[in-house]
């Protein structure tokens, strides 16, 4: 079990060292039960640090926005950032190593185990409990997570409220750290993709309708792309960001910015650009499920996603996140993958 008292020590003492320039965790949030990102630049601050199933944001996006504003500094601090990751977390990792988006050096991760549970989801929660005001959550030792609520504790298996992502994980504990709390209690999962067998066996037509009925939701509001450690480009291909119309812009200029897809909410759009971000994500998806968290319309981005991993991991026994050595998928072949695609 992962000790709090544990993490704040090794936090306390890899600032007090001067190791890291600051640690990125969690913190309580003043508004709610869910916590929220912690920057702990002082050895004092580390008081505030929390760690519990209500953790489910993967913290490496911050890494983007660290070497973006790090390139911006004429003498930048070139230590590195303390990084508190999870099983999942820690594979993202593995993937901005794999890209060279960032070296090793630029990282000291505390890592922490699930173990045997995960992080829950919070509108299972509220739907178990029937709208109690939910005080505290935490980890027990049998699988089972405490609920804290006005009216006393009460256990609840911790199956039936796991966010989705963790009853399917495979790295439930951290595949990379510096430093470990908790134990390398390896999960054995029956069936790693059951949750979209269900969407597997609909017709081709049922599929397109369960589809549009969930992209027509979308309303482009990128909170999918923003959340996701994997999407640093400085400029989405699926929306152009950088080239602003103006009064002054010729019709030259126009013709030569290519736009592949319109901002309009509408189904071809929306088919499009996630289209494009599942394929852009084929491989490097470690299965963090922030996109479908962060969405507000409730769209199942998780299945577009989890269907590549499923074929990637059938057609060529890739997984994603455990190797940062391990060639990207797209950027390798071996003379026996599959060739029936080819006419």
């Amino acid at each position: 079990m992962v000790s709090l008292e544990d993490l704040k020590k090794e936090a306390k003492q890899i600032l007090k060292e001067n190791k890291v320039k600051y640690i990125i965790g969690y913190k309580k949030s003043t508004n709610g039960l869910m916590p929220v990102p912690a920057f702990i630049k002082e050895p004092e601050e580390v008081e505030k640090l929390v760690w519990d199933p209500t953790c489910v944001f993967n913290l490496t996006r911050y890494l983007v926005d660290e070497k973006r504003r790090k390139t911006k500094e004429k003498e930048p601090d070139e230590r590195p950032v303390g990084l508190v990751v999870k099983g999942c977390d820690s594979r993202a990792i593995n993937i901005l190593l794999q890209e060279k988006f960032i070296n090793r050096e630029d990282v000291y991760l505390l890592g922490v185990s699930c173990e045997n549970t995960g992080v829950l989801d919070e509108k299972k929660l509220t739907k178990k409990i029937k709208g109690e005001k939910v005080k505290k959550v935490e980890f027990d030792e049998k699988d089972n997570f405490i609920i804290t609520t006005q009216e006393g504790k009460t256990k609840i298996p911790a199956k039936e409220i796991l966010a989705n992502r963790c009853l399917e994980c495979k790295a439930n504990f951290p595949v990379i750290y510096d430093v470990l709390l908790g134990e390398k209690a390896k999960r054995s999962i029956d069936n790693p993709f059951e949750s979209i067998e269900k969407i597997e066996s609909l017709s081709t037509e049922e599929r397109w309708t369960f589809w549009k009925k969930q992209l027509d939701k979308c309303i482009r509001c990128y909170a999918c792309r923003s959340v996701c450690p994997m999407c640093y480009c400085d400029e989405c291909v699926a929306d152009t960001i950088s080239f602003a119309v103006t009064a002054d812009t010729t019709a030259e200029e126009k013709a030569q910015k290519i736009k592949w897809v319109e901002k309009s909410p509408v189904s071809s759009e929306n088919f499009i650009y996630h289209m494009v971000r599942a394929i852009h994500l084929a491989g490097r998806c470690i299965d963090c499920g922030e996109c479908e968290r962060a969405c507000p319309l409730d769209i199942p981005l998780r299945f577009l996603n989890r269907k590549l991993e499923k074929e990637a991991k059938e057609l060529f026994g890739f997984e994603a996140g455990f190797d940062p050595d391990q060639p990207s998928l797209i950027s390798c072949f071996k003379d026996e993958d599959p060739e029936d695609f080819i006419r």
